[in-house]
């Protein structure tokens, strides 16, 4: 993959980082009490915005959101940091809201369509692929997005809670949700990806899968 000037690093009241992907303009924000990512994805032919998470203030999302065209909001898991803005955002975009269907019942507002592993999610031109990861919650979906693997365009996988760099997400000590976690992000990521693969997670710095992947033995033997 060759090098960019994107970091990744955002900070709640900072800039967005702003990233140029062969289709898709990728904008990142930190967001609420928790330093909550938010990511939107604005095909670059039409301007359709994919918004994934929402958590508040929502008014932050819409201002991030500029001159695209909001087509729907996609919920990577039901944790309250991460859908504290979404009946707000919402009721004021009225576009569509996804999620998987173990995750829904936790959402504020009802569940437009519900996404399962492997299937596609259109950002205006661009498509993107759900990849169900169990263990932080019951329902948690990332969505990768591969324009072929040109410059810097790809895998690129929007997360949520299931990795960050360091570990998988947490599973509250509950050591078989560690090892369903552990196991759907080695078989749905380590084993499916490159080491190439961009890492977009729901908090914090990315990262990919190869500077994570030296580490999977650890995270088996510390067990979180």
């Amino acid at each position: 993959m060759v090098a960019d000037a994107y970091t990744g690093d955002c900070t709640i009241g900072g800039p967005p980082a702003r990233r140029e992907l062969p289709g898709l303009h990728v904008t990142k924000i930190a967001v609420g009490g928790t330093n909550n990512n938010v990511y939107l994805l604005r095909c670059t032919a039409t301007g359709s915005t994919l918004i994934i998470d929402a958590p508040a203030p929502h008014e932050v999302i819409v201002e991030a959101l500029g001159d695209g065209t909001p087509t729907a909001i996609v919920i990577t898991h039901g944790h309250d940091d991460h859908v504290a803005g979404l009946k707000g955002l919402a009721g004021l975009l009225g576009v569509p809201v996804l999620s998987h269907a173990a995750d829904a019942s936790m959402l504020p507002v009802p569940v437009t369509t519900t996404v399962a592993d492997g299937d596609v999610v259109a950002c205006g031109d661009a498509r993107l692929t759900a990849i169900h990861l169990r263990g932080h919650t019951p329902g948690g979906l990332a969505l990768m997005y591969d324009a072929g693997g040109v410059l810097a365009a790809g895998p690129h996988v929007f997360v949520g809670d299931s990795l960050f760099p360091g570990g998988v997400g947490a599973t509250f000590g509950d050591p078989a949700r560690f090892r369903q976690l552990l196991a759907d992000v080695e078989e749905r990521l380590f084993d499916a990806l490159p080491d190439d693969a961009w890492i977009y997670p729901g908090h914090g710095k990315d990262t990919t899968l190869g500077a994570e992947r030296p580490h999977l033995a650890e995270w088996h033997a510390r067990g979180w």
